[in-house]
């Protein structure tokens, strides 16, 4: 049985993680359903930068122009962006 830690993490079982597709850097949508906790994965990680990149467009449209991440970015946007491109390209591998 999995247990939650002083900051509210839950590690779920590899085999569930591997059944699911779950791997480092995939987002998952938590919500609560009949009183339970669901954890669902997010889309392909292509669909999800799709999407970024739609409501970048949108956003940007209403608020002036913005600029594309570049190898300057700050370290955590770097992370994730590459952590992204990884699960994309994983996927693409498969």
């Amino acid at each position: 049985m999995a247990k939650v830690d002083s900051k509210g993490r839950i590690v779920l079982p590899q085999e569930m993680r591997e059944r699911l597709g779950i791997t480092p850097g995939t987002e998952v949508e938590i919500h609560e359903e009949d009183g339970k906790a669901v954890v669902e994965p997010e889309d392909d990680p292509e669909q999800v930068i799709e999407r970024m990149e739609r409501l970048v467009e949108e956003t940007s449209s209403k608020r002036g122009e913005t600029t594309p991440l570049d190898a300057e970015a700050d370290p955590i946007t770097r992370k994730h962006r590459d952590a992204v491109r990884r699960g994309a390209e994983k996927d693409s591998d498969e």
